[in-house]
């Protein structure tokens, strides 16, 4: 449907659709102005960031040496041997000594009269060192040690030898 042309723009655009879509339009006879008061230009300056430079570029002998020029601080740091292939002996030889004066000495041993009477009481029962350990309830590779004389005494282990071997080995060392 065709409306004839009117004088207010709202009519205008009414036109272009069918009758019943423009029942809302035609309520009004003029356009919304928009903004009601005065326009003005917005002249302040902008100001974008640049980002901060990287601490490799600051490192840079270019920039060290125009911000020098230019009268900027300039932070300078002297590393300690730097550039050099020199190893300090001193600290070693101090934290060697650190260690020798605070860690114990070598951990004693089974004394050899103790090794001994071990072996000779389990060959008077005529045991096997597998079945000894069996006995006290020990590993094998722990009798071996103390007949050996690689094992740390450990009293718990000597007092089962000795009721099982029936022989008296703490307390008879010679220290």
């Amino acid at each position: 449907m065709v409306f004839p042309l009117s004088k207010s723009a709202t009519s205008t655009i009414a036109i272009l659709f069918d009758q019943s879509s423009t029942s809302h339009l035609r309520s009004s006879s003029t356009m919304p102005t928009g903004f009601g008061g005065a326009v003005t230009q917005d002249w302040e300056p902008v100001v974008l960031h640049k980002s901060k430079p990287k601490a490799q570029d600051l490192r840079d002998p270019k920039a060290v040496n125009q911000a020098l020029r230019s009268g900027a601080p300039v932070q300078t740091i002297k590393k300690f041997d730097a550039g050099s292939n020199k190893k300090t002996a001193g600290p070693v030889v101090n934290a060697r000594k650190l260690d020798e004066g605070t860690e114990p000495a070598a951990l004693d041993r089974v004394p050899t009269d103790v090794r001994q009477a071990i072996q000779k009481a389990r060959l008077e029962k005529k045991l096997s060192q597998a079945e000894l350990a069996k006995l006290i309830n020990e590993q094998l590779k722990v009798v071996q040690e103390y007949e050996n004389g690689k094992a740390v005494p450990n009293q718990a282990v000597l007092a089962k030898m000795e009721r099982v071997l029936g022989v008296k080995l703490r307390g008879k060392s010679g220290k």
